[in-house]
């Protein structure tokens, strides 16, 4: 089902013993635009309170109640690498966050999740890849960090970056909700991470290859049009 990611934040994370904590935000590569990690507060039952959790461990979203189910325990969350909020994370943290759950990395391969198109969450069906058979080198970024980034088309700039509409079977980004501000004032429309051409963290900015003109017969964001796909 589609689901914003603003909607996500503030959910909680039950594992197998308990609940674990809420969802702070999200941590994206921008190559293939899909969810890597999600950042959870633990609250008060861990003294590194925020950590990564892989959808590779998640067992389902639970709009009603709105929580998602994962298939870990407190101890091997409380075991597994804490997290620097104010430092990136660095490649060498991925990959023994990785080992340490016994997961492969998502940049070993051509596809969203590395050898596997789809996540793979039965051990024995994953594919290992070889050490050493790199396919691109990953970038994470923040959603939080890279809502209210400017829009620039081809011929202009169109506006800001408010949310992200996030795939939970796949945990792909489908669509970015951008607020048109004074170009078209109080429209928000939908364009698809393949209209992006590169983004800056510089100058805050995400170039699209696309004109405004075009940009304005895309998809307008209805609040009600993405609760009607969940």
């Amino acid at each position: 089902m589609l689901i914003k990611a603003k909607t996500l934040s503030g959910y909680k994370l039950h594992g197998l013993d308990g609940n674990l904590g809420k969802i702070e935000e999200f941590y994206f590569d921008d190559h293939h635009w899909i969810v890597r990690y999600l950042v959870v507060d633990t609250g008060n039952w861990l003294t590194d309170s925020l950590v990564l959790i892989s959808p590779y461990s998640l067992a389902g979203v639970n709009k009603e109640e709105q929580y998602i189910a994962i298939n870990l325990t407190k101890k091997q969350i409380e075991g597994s690498l804490s997290l620097d909020h104010d430092q990136p994370v660095s490649q060498q943290f991925e990959e023994s966050y990785s080992g340490y759950y016994g997961w492969p990395v998502y940049w070993n391969g051509p596809y969203m999740w590395g050898t596997n198109y789809y996540i793979e969450r039965n051990p024995k069906m994953l594919k290992k890849s070889t050490q050493g058979d790199k396919s691109w080198d990953p970038h994470l970024r923040s959603t939080f960090i890279v809502s209210g980034y400017n829009i620039k088309a081809s011929d202009g700039e169109i506006g800001y970056i408010e949310d992200f509409i996030i795939d939970d079977e796949t945990w792909a980004i489908r669509y970015l909700v951008i607020a048109t501000q004074n170009w078209w004032p109080g429209k928000k429309v939908l364009i698809a991470p393949q209209w992006i051409e590169s983004m800056s963290l510089d100058l805050s900015k995400v170039f699209v290859n696309l004109s405004r003109d075009a940009i304005k017969e895309s998809p307008e964001f209805s609040a009600e049009a993405i609760e009607s796909r969940l």
